[in-house]
């Protein structure tokens, strides 16, 4: 088997080639971790704004959404 020298900046550049052509080819993949990422990033917000507010009854909540026409 024939041995490989690469340098450090060789070895950098073909990492960088290599995850941008698997980006590329994943593009669904990825985009579908990113939007994961985001919403798991802004429920943990929610609920951290959510411990610094009033609580509200669960049947407060149904009337609410009732004149809104949500349920």
């Amino acid at each position: 088997m024939a041995e490989i020298n690469l340098d450090e900046i060789e070895l950098n550049e073909l990492l960088k080639i290599a995850i941008v052509e698997v980006l590329q080819k994943q593009k669904e993949v990825f985009s579908d971790l990113l939007t994961e990422i985001m919403e798991d990033i802004a429920l943990e917000r929610a609920i951290k704004e959510g411990e610094n507010t009033e609580a509200v009854s669960r049947e407060a909540i149904f009337n609410f959404l009732d004149t809104k026409g949500c349920t």
